[in-house]
């Protein structure tokens, strides 16, 4: 399998690069400096600046996009709409490192967890910026994507247990009533489903087991 990882040396793009080349994966990193990542090949390109004949070929593409200023936020929509517009018509899935914000916390799906009062506020136009682009991506029926949401509390350092509980829109506990999970452990969830495709057209999410 042939994968590429656009923003590969940002620190979600680094573990997913890493599990990926551990089990033997044909990895590209997609950076705009000097690749930082274990993948032996790399594309130095700008994300807005990739083409359709830089993406042909693979048979994934995550992203691991992230903005996190006031004035780049807005790019999580615009950046996502630039990959799925390369990608348009093509049989190459696209794999979105998501936000939690988004999860739904009802069965009717109409209150998220970011509309919750204990959210907080530093993180809301965060969540808001996501989501956005989640909203916007659910419209492409021309693209194979997926959209995996990590669990409330993200964590960049956190240990790789090797396991993982896979949900869906809703925000799920694990079994001590926590929405935890490491990026290590994320990025296991990442590489298994670019292995299935299990899930076009959908948003998962995962948890620490």
């Amino acid at each position: 399998m042939k994968m590429a990882v656009v923003c590969a040396n940002g620190k979600a793009g680094k573990r997913i690069v890493k599990e990926a080349v551990e089990r033997g994966l044909d990895v590209t990193a997609i950076v705009r400096g000097e690749n930082r990542s274990a993948a032996k090949k790399a594309l130095v390109k700008d994300l807005f600046d990739l083409t359709n004949a830089d993406l042909k070929g693979f048979d994934v593409v995550v992203d691991a996009f992230g903005a996190w200023t006031s004035e780049t936020l807005p790019l999580h929509s615009a950046s996502l709409k630039h990959l799925c517009d390369i990608l348009s018509g093509t049989d190459t899935r696209l794999l979105v490192v998501g936000g939690a914000g988004s999860l739904y916390v009802n069965p009717e799906h109409s209150a998220q967890v970011m509309d919750g009062p204990d959210f907080p506020e530093v993180f809301k136009p965060l969540a808001t910026n996501m989501g956005k682009a989640l909203d916007e991506l659910r419209g492409r029926d021309d693209v194979k994507w997926t959209y995996i949401s990590p669990a409330g509390d993200f964590q960049a350092e956190g240990e790789r247990t090797g396991k993982y509980i896979q949900a869906g829109e809703e925000l799920t506990l694990n079994g001590r009533g926590e929405s935890i999970i490491s990026y290590a452990d994320y990025a296991i969830a990442m590489v298994d489903e670019a292995m299935s495709g299990n899930h076009i057209r959908q948003r998962i999410s995962v948890v620490r087991a």
